[in-house]
């Protein structure tokens, strides 16, 4: 970012020269530029001044002549900033005092990055003498700025819905999942709570020896205590162990073995276990022993599989808080992963199993001034274009990698690919390749401009069938923006 704050102090000569180096005014005849020269002044702010305040009464046009600013809007009640520039000739302030009435409060703030110089005009003045001199330019601006307000509000509220119903489908399906998972292992655990005290009263039934209980209760907890280090098992061996299991069962007369071996393989125990038991409770007792061992093992594993469901509740919702950026600023100093994680999460249900998503992650890069929501924005629209590319099947690659001076984000697919010919356009607000109602061609068009007119990165997109890639580039420095 250039800083001229150190001319400020010198009092620039206005004069109809000066005027016309502004591209605002070098088209303007003599005439106008002469009434523009009786109403202009020359105001100088100091750093970290507010020049314009949200809401006040919008009283003058400004012209940057030199420094740097930012503009900010109050967004359900926190501070976004919207812009930062420190182009000569840029404009704030009335800007649309060429609307109806007058324009008749601001809306934004703007703050002085550096020693600046407004030149201003009042805007009420400034207003009816731009109506005298372009009278047809100022039906068109209204007739603009009302077509596009009104437009803007119909169209992006369907999509914002239609958006937030997606996420909101997708968030419950997910949420629902292992919800419904604690509450049917719950049901569980309540019944086997239940046959383990019936168990343990059978045992004390057949005045079972102290000495044996207290064995056999260490049993149960070195058996339970293997539960969490039972090792994965292929289809196969774990049909061989429950195999092999049974066959033991069987052996030693305890009826329906079929049910009690999947509980011990599953709990990484075979044969040698079983018969560790046998040693120590002796015939009489084993049958009742194994099957109160398999209830202490089942209410393990169910306990461990409410366990799982409730973090992974509890890592949705902090997924979609990130997503969302709850309580966080706007603009922040962020690892790029955690916006893509939780990204991927959120649109888990429209990728779907068919998708495979490889996550190529280098989780070393540092962290980049960003705004995070936009950003998780990019991501979304980024990736839904290209799990519709695949048709529901394929490979989703999000890779990140270092670069010269930025990190970069690449969200691959195998979909057929984007012809050469569309390829100079898909970055067009409203075009798009999609059936008619299924796009609105705006996806791609909003990327590119949070990414390179809010962080001054650049947005690529390389492809060829079954290898399309877009890349986003993100400085590792604050940019100023124009």
């Amino acid at each position: 970012m250039s800083d001229n704050g150190a001319n400020n102090n010198i009092e620039p000569e206005l004069s109809r020269g000066f005027l016309r180096g502004l591209f605002l005014f070098e088209s303007l005849d003599d005439d106008q530029l002469d009434w523009i020269l009786a109403h202009a002044k020359v105001e100088h702010y100091p750093a970290g001044t507010t020049v314009i305040t949200e809401g006040e009464p919008a009283t003058c046009f400004y012209v940057l002549l030199s420094g740097a600013l930012r503009m900010t809007q109050t967004v359900s009640g926190a501070e976004v900033e919207t812009t930062r520039s420190d182009q000569r000739g840029a404009y704030c302030g009335a800007t649309r005092f060429f609307y109806g009435q007058n324009q008749e409060r601001y809306t934004a703030s703007v703050h002085t990055l550096s020693d600046l110089t407004f030149l201003t005009l009042p805007a009420a003045e400034f207003a009816d003498r731009f109506r005298t001199w372009f009278p047809m330019a100022t039906h068109l601006l209204e007739g603009q700025f009302l077509g596009f307000r009104n437009a803007d509000a119909l169209i992006g509220s369907r999509r914002r819905l239609l958006a937030l119903g997606e996420l909101s489908a997708g968030l419950t399906h997910e949420l629902n999942n292992p919800a419904a998972a604690a509450v049917r292992a719950t049901a569980g655990l309540r019944e086997r709570v239940g046959g383990m005290r019936q168990k343990l009263a059978v045992l004390a039934k057949k005045e079972i020896e102290p000495d044996l209980l207290v064995q056999l209760l260490n049993i149960q907890d070195h058996m339970v205590s293997s539960v969490r280090k039972a090792p994965a098992l292929t289809a196969m061996q774990q049909s061989d162990r429950e195999d092999e299991v049974t066959d033991w069962l069987e052996d030693h007369d305890i009826p329906q073995g079929w049910d009690l071996a999947p509980i011990f393989v599953s709990a990484g125990l075979t044969v040698d276990d079983l018969e560790d038991v046998l040693g120590r409770v002796g015939d009489e007792f084993i049958d009742g022993a194994v099957r109160w061992i398999a209830y202490a093992l089942e209410t393990e594993m169910l306990m461990q599989e409410i366990e799982d469901s409730t973090n992974r509740i509890t890592a949705l919702v902090s997924a979609a808080k990130q997503y969302s950026q709850m309580d966080r600023a706007p603009h922040q100093w962020i690892d790029v992963h955690d916006g893509l994680d939780s990204t991927l999460v959120m649109l888990a249900s429209k990728i779907g199993s068919e998708i495979s998503v490889v996550r190529d992650f280098d989780r070393s890069l540092p962290a980049v001034p960003a705004y995070a929501g936009e950003l998780n924005q990019v991501w979304t629209n980024l990736i839904d274009n290209a799990v519709g590319a695949m048709n529901g099947r394929g490979t989703l690659t999000v890779r990140t990698a270092p670069g010269d001076g930025h990190v970069m984000v690449e969200i691959g697919d195998t979909g057929p690919g984007i012809p050469a010919e569309n390829r100079q356009r898909i970055f067009e607000p409203f075009f798009t390749t999609k059936p008619v109602g299924e796009g609105t061609g705006l996806g791609l068009d909003i990327s590119w401009r949070i990414v390179v007119d809010r962080h001054g990165g650049d947005l690529r997109v390389e492809s060829e069938p079954g290898n399309t890639r877009f890349q986003v580039l993100l400085p590792l420095t604050e940019q100023p923006q124009t």
